[in-house]
């Protein structure tokens, strides 16, 4: 049994193996979260491990493009770079980026070399940080284990979460609840799935969450639905944060959110006077105060610390929590602005081990325009990706189901991932990569036989929280949620009972965060709204599930969601394509008319480099945008443009896409 590569509900599956190489995937019927079920993705998006087009060799890049080379020669050169780097401009010029999907153990000696070798804390993993929550709690992480929303929780609040289509097997909890005859709110400004389920959808304005939830906290306090006794036992700021609400008026709230102050009133009510109210959140919350609101909202009702009751911040890759996890126990670091720092000459070298930042990124048009200004970058990927392209070195790296490891699934779940496979070639763990790098760098303390050999140094190094989680017990159970400090321990499935938090008084630490209007409103030179997202069967940037022939049948193109008021105004009917542009930059592809999206607002993806939502996306939040009715020619244009620059190998592919559209390329 081994865990699926893709979201941060860890779901378990077991692999059968046909003639050496995967042939099908099943649900593991004893996993306590996937319950022996498995999304679209963890069922068939396995075919990326045998792709011919995985890499196999280093690659140095050479003046006609890249050439193999040797794992000696390979290392041999980044060693020397690093080295000349760290001597001429200090440490802190390389930073490292490691990706969500790397187990515990590569992230441990990433962070490692970078402290022992490099003398730098300037690794990053690019997923959220929960700042907000971990200043109000004592930590950033889920507070309660997933299946006790479908046990326990009478209330689910889902804001800032396309829960069905990001994490499905946390969403068959929330249906669980509801069939237990549970009440479901859903904040959303599109028509998702789980709001066309829910007991009260809240249309909400883009960026307007902390009004929405300021106006709610207004109605608990002036129904007198707070839990005065817990306030005063165990939290600090309670009365600044009613102070503060105190004119958050819900017709106030109403006027900046778009929703109806009736509905507002009712959400606070329903949420103030819920037994155990779980509150779902992810990606799409407008920023970190949100979370600290969120925090205000639920220690204000008491909704903490108890089954089913609590917040549920979802990560999104499969082991995004572990990497943060890392953060702590192999050296933590501040956040930078990765592009910027580089463009002001203050990171000169990067690598990046894992992720597909030239299209995941929220601003790729600034990230690339970095990269071209490095003097040295190395990638480790499966894959030759769009990133990897701008790389100086690739390494060719082992992904799921040919290394064996730990990861930690959204809610803390520590669990074992196992080989099934051997890697192409001489790929290799992203962990073995570090240490062999560090090795030719001189250093002589990192030598370990295995992963399990670096997991037991992680539990000496953090004790509190790993200590109990051996290899060994994790071979009989499936998974233990951290803190789990002692062998015995059964692990923390419920963090902060009896109201005790991780905060430096012990107290969880509400603080007022006012509504501020951070984002540029629509005008009439870019009337619309621009929200990104994703859909049920891809991830990310689609490296690995564009690479399923079934995926890729299902989902094989970007789509543009349209309401059909602005379609008709536009004369754009379905699968007419159209131009999103915005103030940094534009994509084309085909409409979807729904009504999905309110008038006015358009939604896309970044699942697809030939119409990725971030290059036009402002950091990811709403985006003012103009659309406009576009061509077949502005089409081909756009995609060849893009073949050139990042996907030469895929011009075959392009070009009987454009003729699948009557179209020959030149």
């Amino acid at each position: 049994m081994t865990i699926c590569p893709y979201c941060a509900t860890g779901c378990g599956m077991g692999v059968s193996l046909q003639g050496g190489r995967i042939g099908e995937v099943s649900a593991d019927p004893a996993h306590p979260v996937s319950m022996g079920k498995l999304c679209l993705k963890g069922l068939y998006g396995f075919r990326h491990v045998a792709d011919p087009g995985r890499l196999t060799m280093p690659l140095m890049r050479r003046a006609d493009g890249f050439v193999p080379v040797s794992w000696a020669a390979a290392l041999n050169a980044i060693a020397e770079k690093l080295n000349a780097m760290k001597s001429r401009s200090g440490p802190d010029a390389s930073a490292l980026t490691v990706s969500g999907h790397l187990t515990n153990e590569d992230h441990y000696v990433a962070r490692k070399f970078a402290r022992e070798v490099m003398g730098t804390n300037n690794v990053h993993h690019g997923g959220p940080r929960a700042t907000g929550l971990r200043a109000a709690l004592g930590s950033g992480a889920v507070t309660n284990a997933i299946p006790e929303i479908g046990e326990f929780s009478d209330l689910i609040f889902i804001i800032g979460s396309n829960t069905a289509e990001c994490h499905p097997l946390i969403a068959m909890h929330v249906l669980l609840a509801k069939a237990r005859g549970a009440k479901l709110i859903v904040a959303d400004p599109r028509l998702t799935d789980m709001a066309n389920k829910a007991d009260f959808w809240l249309r909400i304005k883009p960026g307007t969450d902390i009004a929405l939830l300021n106006a709610m906290q207004h109605v608990i306090i002036k129904l007198g639905l707070q839990k005065l006794a817990f306030l005063r036992d165990h939290t600090t700021g309670f009365e600044e944060v009613a102070a503060a609400v105190a004119a958050d008026l819900p017709e106030r709230a109403s006027g900046i959110t778009g929703i109806p102050a009736t509905d507002i009133i009712a959400a606070g009510q329903i949420f103030g006077k819920a037994r155990a109210a779980a509150v779902l959140c992810a990606s799409g919350i407008a920023d970190d105060g949100t979370l600290a609101s969120l925090a205000n909202l639920a220690v204000m009702t008491g909704q903490i610390s108890r089954p089913g009751a609590g917040i549920f911040a979802l990560r999104g890759s499969a082991n995004s929590q572990g990497a943060s996890d890392m953060e702590t126990g192999g050296g933590g670091s501040a956040p930078i602005d990765l592009p910027e720092a580089i463009m002001a000459g203050r990171i000169r070298a990067l690598f990046i081990a894992g992720g597909n930042p030239v299209i995941s990124h929220k601003d790729t048009q600034r990230l690339q325009k970095s990269l071209r200004e490095l003097e040295f970058l190395v990638v480790a990927d499966l894959f030759l990706t769009e990133t990897a392209r701008h790389a100086d070195i690739v390494l060719p790296a082992a992904g799921w189901a040919e290394k064996d490891g730990t990861v930690t699934n959204t809610e803390r779940r520590v669990q074992r991932v196992r080989a099934a496979v051997a890697p192409p070639g001489e790929a290799r763990a992203d962990w073995w990569i570090f240490q062999s790098l560090a090795q030719t760098m001189g250093c002589k303390t990192m030598a370990y036989a295995g992963p399990q050999e670096i997991w037991d140094e992680m539990r000496r190094v953090a004790p509190a929280d790993f200590s109990g989680i051996s290899y060994a017990r994790l071979e009989k159970m499936p998974g233990l949620c951290w803190p789990c400090p002692t062998e015995d321990h059964p692990g923390t499935p419920i963090l902060h009972v009896g109201g005790h938090f991780a905060t430096q008084s012990g107290k969880a630490a509400l603080t007022p965060v006012p509504f501020v209007d951070k984002g540029r409103a629509p005008d009439n030179a870019y009337p619309f709204t621009l929200l990104t997202g994703r859909r049920v069967y891809h991830f990310g940037t689609g490296t690995m599930t564009r690479r399923a022939k079934l995926l890729a049948q299902i989902g094989p193109e970007a789509l543009i969601e349209l309401n059909p008021a602005d379609a008709a105004a536009l004369a754009v009917r379905e699968d007419d394509f159209v131009k999103v542009s915005t103030p940094h930059g534009e994509i084309i592809a085909k409409a979807w008319v729904t009504e999905r999206v309110p008038a006015g607002t358009v939604f896309a993806t970044h699942h697809f480099w030939e119409a990725n939502a971030n290059e036009a996306a402002d950091g990811g939040k709403s985006t003012p945008a103009q659309v406009v009715k576009s061509s077949i020619l502005e089409v081909r244009s756009a995609l060849v443009e893009k073949n050139v620059e990042y996907r030469p190998e895929l011009e075959r592919s392009t070009a009987a896409r454009l003729r699948a559209y009557g179209h020959a390329a030149r």
